[in-house]
């Protein structure tokens, strides 16, 4: 029999990635969904599509379902029904700026949210038959206290998103220690795609990139340029994901590619893949990335892009990851990644223009 997966937030980035690789590995996989009066399901409807497309009997690979992670009873009914060998818990509130507007939403379902999730296992009895992995985050770490930074280094959160996390992180520990469960934790740095959400700086600016080249916006507006992170691909992250629940022992990994770029490098690299070589002049909310080419300032720091409590640098090391594991972190190049993201929204502004001329 295949190994039964269920993966809350499944629709966001890294619940597409893992959904597709666990059906490659021959898992019966179910997500948990939100209910919404729109749809956002765009990056799994590939996998679901039999309910779209069943005269053609086309089997359905994804089982989906209704729930949330702030209601306690749902999730007993799900895994109850369910039965999953592993469980991946992806679902939170996962912008860190925005986790400073709605900070007690953000502790309901990224901390309280956790526990509702290891209490429900632990309620039926499965302690000894499901394996849980949650989705940590380097924002932990916040105000670094040592670089680069490893499963011993302290935290310091700097966010309300981060303060949550910290709550998961070691709820989840202790569930593993009190009740002997299989809970891991993969403290995941920064981890981009062509799925990232465009709300996130990584996506603004790509996507920025591909319209501005192609006339269709004017302007990027960013906040700290000098911010350090430790940005990997998400693809190659969620293969890390699973080999945690694989390992003999639970135990919490770092996952990280353990090489650090500013947010100014990587907009320099997304505006060269658009074709525009962009030069920085000032500094600090003075400075703008002017196109070479024509002259014009096309990127500009905006200060209400900045954080109320800014985390300056973010550096993971994956030595545990890759002794342990066998990971290969770097699978993805920086600039590799950097292309694919730019790559594929070129495509996407390119299909928008069209659309658009067709309405015309």
């Amino acid at each position: 029999m295949s190994k039964v997966a269920l993966i809350t937030g499944i629709t966001g980035q890294d619940g597409s990635f893992l959904a597709e690789f666990l059906l490659e590995k021959g898992y019966e996989v179910h997500g948990v969904i939100r209910r919404s009066s729109s749809f956002n399901t765009g990056r799994i409807e590939h996998l679901y599509i039999e309910e779209l497309l069943k005269d053609m009997h086309i089997e359905r690979k994804v089982q989906l379902h209704y729930g949330d992670m702030t209601d306690s009873t749902n999730l007993i009914r799900l895994i109850r029904e369910i039965r999953p060998d592993e469980i991946y818990n992806l679902a939170a509130m996962s912008h860190v700026k925005v986790s400073f507007e709605i900070p007690e939403y953000t502790a309901d379902t990224d901390g309280v949210g956790t526990l509702r999730l290891l209490e429900a296992v632990r309620f039926l009895g499965y302690e000894n038959r499901t394996k849980i992995y949650q989705a940590s985050t380097s924002e932990l770490y916040g105000k670094v206290l040592e670089v680069p930074q490893s499963e011993k280094t302290p935290f310091y959160p700097r966010s309300p998103y981060g303060v949550a996390k910290l709550y998961g992180f070691w709820i989840t520990k202790n569930y593993r220690e009190a009740y002997n469960m299989f809970a891991v934790n993969g403290i995941l740095f920064n981890h981009e795609s062509e799925r990232r959400g465009e709300t996130f700086v990584t996506r603004k600016i790509t996507l920025a990139a591909a319209r501005i080249n192609k006339g269709t916006q004017e302007k990027l507006y960013l906040g700290n340029l000098d911010a350090k992170r430790d940005w990997g691909y998400a693809k190659d992250y969620v293969e890390c994901m699973w080999l945690m629940l694989q390992h003999d022992t639970p135990e919490d990994f770092v996952i990280a590619t353990g090489e650090m770029h500013t947010v100014r490098e990587f907009t320099t690299l997304a505006f060269e893949e658009a074709g525009v070589e962009l030069e920085w002049q000032g500094e600090g909310v003075n400075e703008k990335g002017i196109d070479k080419a024509t002259g014009k300032v096309i990127v500009i720091v905006d200060p209400k892009y900045f954080r109320p409590a800014e985390v300056e640098q973010l550096l993971g090391d994956p030595t545990k990851a890759k002794t342990l594991l066998g990971w290969n972190p770097t699978n993805t190049s920086f600039e590799e990644l950097v292309k694919i993201m730019v790559k594929s929204d070129i495509k996407l502004v390119e299909r928008e223009e069209r659309i658009r001329r067709e309405f015309d």
